[in-house]
Formats: C-alpha cells, structure tokens, sequence
C-alpha cells in the first residue's frame, strides 16, 4: 500500500465505534508480549474467515480508546519482517502476516499496520496448537460451532461458493434475503441492528464482501440464495432451479391437473412445499385400516420430505435446463433431481452418504429439514414397511436420479421385481438395524400368511438369484429358519 493508502485506511479504522472482531488496536510501546501476539494471530485471522472479510488488522501505537500514541516496537525493519517468520513456526499450515505496514503519522507517531489474512477455508488457525477467536473486544478460544463452520468449509463446492449477485448495498441485501425466517429457522432471536444481522449472514455465507474491509458492498452466495431468497426469480441464473411440482391425472404424463413452480428458496420453501403436496392427496384407506382408523396421508410424510430434501441436497447444479421435480401420480410419486449419484443407487441404504453440496446439506441437516448423515434412506425405507407400502425404487438415468413412492398394493398386485426389491430393502433395513432378516419377517413385511412360508422363500430364492442378498450360514439347508443378508454386509 502507499502511504496515502495507508493513511486512508488507519483513519477508516479510527473512526469505527470501537475495537471489532476483525480489529484490534494495541499502544505496544517498546515491546509486545510474542504469545499474546499469536494468540490475536489466531483469533484475528479466524473472525476475517467467520465474516468474510479479505484480513484482519492489529495496530500496534493506537491505544483502545483509539488514541494514536506511537510504538517503537522492534524499530529495526530487517528485525520487524523476521517476525513472520517467527510467527509461520507456531502457526498452522504456516500462515503468517500477508504485510507489516509501517507509517509515519503527520505528528510524527510511528504505527504499525499487521494485515492478518483469514484462516483458510475448512482450516481454523490455530496458535501453538490451540485455536483462538473473539467476542466483542475479548480474547476468547473459538468455541465448537465457530470451529464447526470453518471447518465444514472444506466441502463447500465451486456452486456454492460462486456469486449469485454482487456489487449490492446492505439494503438491497436485505430486500433479496428472507433474513428474519433465516434467524427464527436458526432459531436465534433476530438482532435489533443492521451490523449484526449482516455478520450472521457473513458467517453462514450467505454473503460475502467485496471490495475494501469496511466498503458498503456485498455478493450474495449461491449458497445463500438457493437457500434464502425471498424469490429465486430475483436471480437470474439460479431461477430454473426452483422445485416444480406436477399433478397428472391417472398414472401418465399425458393430463395435467396442476403445476406449481417454487419460488422461494430451498430452507424458506421446503415446509410450504411438503404441506401442498400432502393436501392434495386423497387419504389412504388401507394404512387407515391397519393403523386403527387415524386418518393418515397417502404416502407417509417423513418419507416424502426426506427423498424431496435428497433430490435438494443431491442434485448436480452444473446440468443446466432442469431443477428438482415433484410430479405425482393417481398410484406414485416421483421426486427426480438433474445429475446421477456419486454411489451406486443399490447401496443408497448403507454407504456413507457423498454430496457435490455438503455445505448446503449441512445447513439443511442443521435446520432439521432432512436426517442426520446416513440415516435418510433406512427411515424411508422404514416407513414404507410400516405403512404397508410397496417398496421404493430409485432410478439412475443418462444425467438425473429419480426416487419413486408407490401407494398401496396389495401382495397379489406386486409384480415379481416389486417382491425382489423389497426383500433386498428389507433384509438391508434389518442389517443395519442391527437385525438378521428371516422368512419370518419377510412374511411379516409383505403381509404373507404363515402358512405360506413357501411363497416367501420362492422371493427369497428369486432375491439370491439376482445377487442382492445371500445366506447367513451357507451350511444350513432349512429355508425356513435360514437369516439372509445384503450382498454388501
């Protein structure tokens, strides 16, 4: 920087209301305490990544009551530029200062300006081991959630990342934004003043700055628009992405009753948009039958909400033209999204589950609009056995996955692959249920009367055949009393 550079920059500091999380002033008039100096380093570096500034600033010759005082501390420049590298030894992944800004005041005070770059992404800083941060003017350790957020960005996707809209005042922000259904989902009381509620939406990354430390100017995230509009159509590249949902008369594409094109983003939507679709479908008389006459919706709601919230979280947002779809049907529903997987869709069940959007899937699980990790498909699965339901099926095509719930069968109207599927579903459930499927619970699953225990082991049979499940012990020649596992445990 120049020296008019500098000296515009010590002034905009000077005028701030007071010390900040990203600023800190410190008279150090001869000497600085080094540990004390690392553990700002840390804390400092740490809140410019939480915020989403470009760097901190500790200013050595103002003191806190912003009193420009001069610091003679370590005079000698040689002496002052070995510093970051004595800093770079104790710090992790060996940041140091990005400049020492050296400037002589008007009055002839000498002040020194440590640009302190933010913690790289999905790395906290931490300081001889341990990790700093700030509260108010404090120097306090970076608490769990703090040291959560910057860590769950080293998932965080090019998409995610990228600008939705930029060069945009605090206003205009908060016209595009839904900022308080953003803090009451959070379930954090919405601040009373502009500064903070910007800072929360910095340190979620719904925006980001641009331009200077302290300009005006901000860039709405992908992240924070999908997730957060008001109205996606505000964004011009992100429009085509909002959830469609169709209703067919009977059971092909051919008539349609209704269509209704999201608006909203994903976390301010997702509620409404489960709640429309339940209300438009009739009730289902046979799970009313088997569950004592409570008045139950046709496909079970957890179900339903989870596999919209996968094809949400799930979808590839480079496959331009197509967004996530809900089209439902006189006998299923099928919630499609553009991209295949990134695991075999046989193994939806039990593989750790891997997403192009984990930071938008981290921000869903936090909200609690889908499961915790891994836990998403056995609960789908679940409730369709509870509910009586044939069992789900997912399709992989050339670029999109579908997930397809079917209302209910009886087991005469079950074709021969409906009956494989589920009993691969069912054994996989029991496994990672920390059960063993039978003949027994298969009958039980599909409703098959005891005495048909033959029926069960001819599905069994034809489920082996395909190479989906295989005996427990090979050795035992009872099909009756024989336990099966998935062909993956």
């Amino acid at each position: 920087m120049t020296e008019v550079e500098l000296t515009a920059l010590l002034d905009r500091l000077l005028r701030l209301p007071a010390e900040t999380e990203v600023v800190e002033f410190k008279e150090a008039g001869s000497n600085y305490d080094f540990n004390k100096l690392g553990k700002y380093f840390s804390a400092l570096s740490n809140e410019a990544n939480l915020r989403g500034h470009g760097a901190a600033w500790l200013v050595f010759g103002v003191s806190d009551k912003k009193q420009v005082t001069g610091s003679q501390y370590r005079p000698d420049r040689p002496h002052l530029d070995h510093l970051k590298g004595e800093v770079a030894a104790k710090v992790s992944n060996n940041l140091t200062f990005r400049e020492i800004h050296e400037l002589q005041t008007p009055a002839g005070k000498r002040v020194l300006l440590f640009e302190i770059p933010p913690a790289l992404r999905g790395n906290p800083t931490a300081w001889e081991g341990h990790y700093y941060a700030r509260n108010g003017e404090e120097l306090t350790a970076l608490n769990l959630d703090k040291l959560e957020i910057i860590r769950s960005q080293a998932h965080l996707s090019h998409f995610e990342e990228d600008t939705a809209l930029a060069g945009l005042t605090s206003d205009q922000v908060l016209q595009l934004i839904d900022y308080p259904e953003l803090f009451r989902l959070f379930g954090s009381p919405l601040p009373p003043v502009k500064a903070s509620i910007l800072d929360r939406l910095l340190q979620e990354r719904v925006i980001t700055r641009t331009g200077s430390a302290y300009a005006d100017r901000y860039a709405i995230t992908n992240l924070g628009a999908m997730l957060f509009a008001r109205n996606l159509a505000s964004f011009p590249r992100l429009a085509r992405k909002a959830v469609r949902v169709i209703f067919y008369a009977g059971n092909s594409r051919i008539t349609t009753i209704r269509e209704q094109p999201g608006g909203r983003g994903y976390a301010l939507g997702f509620e409404g948009l489960v709640n429309y679709i339940n209300n438009h479908l009739p009730g289902n008389e046979e799970v009313k039958k088997v569950l004592r006459g409570t008045a139950t919706p046709l496909y079970p709601e957890l179900a339903l909400s989870e596999l919209i919230a996968n094809a949400l979280i799930h979808q590839d947002f480079a496959v331009t033209g197509s967004s996530p779809m809900v089209e439902v049907f006189d006998n299923r529903i099928e919630i499609s999204n553009p991209g295949r997987p990134l695991i075999d869709a046989q193994r939806f069940l039990d593989h750790a589950p891997q997403s192009r959007n984990e930071t938008l899937a981290g921000v869903m699980r936090r909200l609690n609009i889908c499961e915790e990790r891994g836990s998403g498909i056995d609960k789908v699965i679940f409730e369709c056995e509870q509910h009586q339901l044939p069992p789900p099926d997912f399709i992989v095509g050339e670029n999109y996955t579908r997930a397809i719930l079917y209302s209910p069968k009886n087991f005469g109207q079950m074709d021969r692959q409906d009956k494989i599927r589920a009993c691969y579903q069912h054994a996989g459930l029991k496994y990672v249920s920390g059960d063993i499927m039978t003949n027994q619970s298969l009958r039980q699953r599909l409703n098959i009367e005891e005495a048909n225990y033959p029926i069960a082991s001819r599905i069994i049979a034809d489920t082996i055949k395909a190479g989906f499940i295989k005996p427990y012990d090979p050795e035992n020649k009872s099909r009756k009393h024989t336990k099966y596992l998935p062909f993956w445990a």
